[in-house]
C-alpha cells in the first residue's frame, strides 16, 4: 500500500513540475534597446557629472585652504588658528552635506533616477508580465546584473518578445 501511495505522489509531483514553464530575459539588453532609457540615462549621467564637479570644486578649495593653513600655522596667533580651523571644518561639513543632498539615499540623484528611469522600468516589467502571461510562463528569470543563472537555453530568452510587446523593433 505504501508503495502505491508513494508512486501516486511521485507521479503527481512530476506532473506538477512538468506543468511549470520557465523563461528568462536580459534586462540590460532590453533597456539598451529602449530609446527613452538611453535618453533618460544620458540626462541622469549629465546631472551626476555636474553635481560631482560641484563637489570636487569645493573639495579643491578646501585643499587649498588646508595647505595654506599648514604653511602659515606656525606664524598665526592662537585665535587666528582656531578661526581658520573652524572655517575649514565648516566647509568640510558643507561639502559632506552637499554630497548627501546630491547622492544620498534620498538625494537628488535618487529622486531624479526615480523620475526618469522608474517609469521606463515599469513599462518593461508590464511587458514582461504580458509576454509571460500570453506564453504561460510560471517563472521569468533575469540573466543580467550578476544573476545566479548558470545556464539558459537561448530558445527560452524572451527579451526580444518583451521589446516587441513594447512596440520596439530591432
Amino acid at each position: 500500500m505504501k508503495i502505491i501511495l508513494l508512486s501516486f505522489f511521485f507521479v503527481l509531483s512530476t506532473a506538477f513540475i512538468n506543468a511549470q514553464k520557465y523563461a528568462y530575459i536580459d534586462s540590460d539588453y532590453i533597456l539598451e534597446n529602449v530609446p527613452e532609457y538611453k535618453e533618460a540615462k544620458e540626462k541622469l549621467d549629465k546631472l551626476a557629472e555636474r553635481w560631482m564637479k560641484e563637489v570636487e570644486e569645493r573639495n579643491a578649495i578646501i585643499k587649498v585652504k588646508k595647505d595654506n593653513f599648514a604653511r602659515e600655522e606656525v606664524l598665526l596667533p592662537a585665535e587666528e588658528k582656531q578661526k581658520r580651523k573652524e572655517e575649514i571644518e565648516k566647509m568640510e561639513t558643507e561639502v559632506m552635506e552637499l554630497q548627501k543632498m546630491r547622492f544620498g539615499v534620498k538625494g537628488d540623484y535618487f529622486q531624479k533616477r526615480q523620475e526618469l528611469i522608474k517609469p521606463i522600468q515599469d513599462k518593461v516589467f508590464e511587458a514582461i508580465q504580458e509576454v509571460a502571461s500570453k506564453k504561460s510562463f510560471t517563472f521569468v528569470f533575469d540573466k543580467a546584473n550578476q544573476s545566479n543563472l548558470v545556464y539558459a537555453d537561448p530558445k527560452m530568452d524572451m527579451s526580444d518578445a518583451v521589446l516587441k510587446e513594447m512596440g520596439i523593433t530591432k
